[in-house]
């Protein structure tokens, strides 16, 4: 059996060396090439380019290597079709990634995409080339096999490799061992973003809403995780601004550190309201960004979902509250904040929803994809 693989991301590559290990058990005998990154090239992928070459951020980066990608995508796409492996499987990425499928399907060859794009939630005709580019969709959320049946694509749920890896175990005090801060006390998270775009927005009203707080019970201490180093220069003027007196600890990356040392964690919509999830903690979801995108998602209707959270969308009832736009301020957030420091009613409500979709996700999503890889080859 070969096996031609493209991933696009760090987050892909840690997917893809998992799955190639997956898929190595069932075939021992089994040879993987692709465009890998460091997990993929551990678990035995022999990269014919890495996933620094897709690796692009920034809409100026990405205009200036726009030609170069396009060339690399259908060099890609030509390579594997000549090569004829016995599947190509595209690991997220979804711009580069289908574009690729749908060439080497159209040569006869068996494709798989491994994590759903989000067209359930919007721009749901990119559904018609999905249909057109993939034998077998390997979707992350129990939901989405559903949406795709419903246009006639094949999909699998696997469950999310997130679940298999994070947990609820450590407690707040050992997290906050693990920080070198003080292990006593109330914590507050603040995760305004991994961007200098979601921070343009979020930074002021957390850092007011962390004053707010403060006001309420001096005692608290407020954690924030610096994504990377250019944005803390915004995350600082923030806080001088608007919380000077309140008390910070900023901390180089350690996201989840800081979400498992914190009581509850107030951030924005994203991946990472997944990973508070998974790990057990209460949270406060806030959303803004500019007026011609919110009115774009919200106002036109292009967002096809009642929530934009990860756990509103997966839990049994919403039970995240979601302050969006006009309600993403102090006023609203602080609250909203303080009832779930407060009240153990109110915490006890999410944890025990959290707990019950974590077990949902928690299916060894390599092993399940592997399976479904099989099946689709009749081996």
């Amino acid at each position: 059996m070969r096996f031609a693989l493209v991933a696009g991301e760090a987050s892909g590559d840690f997917l893809g060396g998992a799955l190639i290990t997956a898929l190595r058990a069932k075939f021992p005998d089994a040879t993987f090439y692709g465009i890998a990154g460091p997990q993929m090239i551990a678990a035995g992928c022999e990269a014919i380019d890495t996933i620094d070459s897709l690796s692009v951020m920034g809409i100026g980066e990405i205009l200036r290597d726009l030609p170069r990608l396009m060339k690399l995508r259908s060099s890609t796409a030509k390579r594997f079709a000549a090569d004829r492996p016995d599947c190509f499987i595209g690991i997220d990425s979804p711009d580069f990634t289908l574009y690729v499928e749908r060439r080497v399907r159209e040569a006869g060859i068996k494709t798989v995409h491994y994590v759903s794009p989000t067209v359930w939630a919007w721009r749901q005709g990119r559904v018609k080339g999905i249909a057109k580019a993939d034998d077998l969709m390997l979707c992350l959320f129990p939901f989405e096999p559903k949406f795709y049946a419903d246009h006639h694509v094949k999909a699998a749920y696997v469950g999310h490799p997130l679940a298999d890896e994070l947990d609820d175990s450590v407690t707040p005090a050992q997290a906050r061992a693990a920080l070198g801060i003080a292990t006593q006390g109330k914590c507050v998270g603040i995760l305004p973003g991994s961007r200098h775009g979601e921070l343009k927005y979020l930074a002021e009203p957390f850092a007011q809403t962390a004053a707010w707080l403060a006001k309420r019970d001096p005692s608290l201490r407020f954690l924030v995780p610096i994504a990377k180093p250019s944005l803390r220069g915004q995350m600082e003027a923030a806080i001088a601004a608007h919380a000077p007196g309140s008390s910070w600890h900023l901390f180089e990356g350690h996201s989840r550190d800081v979400m498992r040392a914190s009581d509850v964690v107030l951030l924005a919509s994203g991946t990472a309201t997944l990973e508070t999830l998974l790990l057990g903690r209460p949270m406060v979801v806030g959303y803004q960004g500019s007026g011609f995108t919110a009115f774009l998602l919200l106002d036109l209707g292009m967002l096809k979902t009642k929530y934009v959270s990860l756990p509103n969308l997966l839990c049994a009832e919403p039970v995240v509250p979601e302050l969006l736009r006009d309600r993403a301020t102090a006023e609203h957030f602080g609250p909203a904040v303080a009832e779930l420091l407060e009240q153990p009613a109110a915490r006890e409500r999410q944890l025990k929803q959290f707990s019950a979709v974590r077990g949902e996700l928690k299916q060894d999503a390599a092993a399940r994809a592997a399976d479904a890889i099989a099946r689709l080859l009749n081996r």
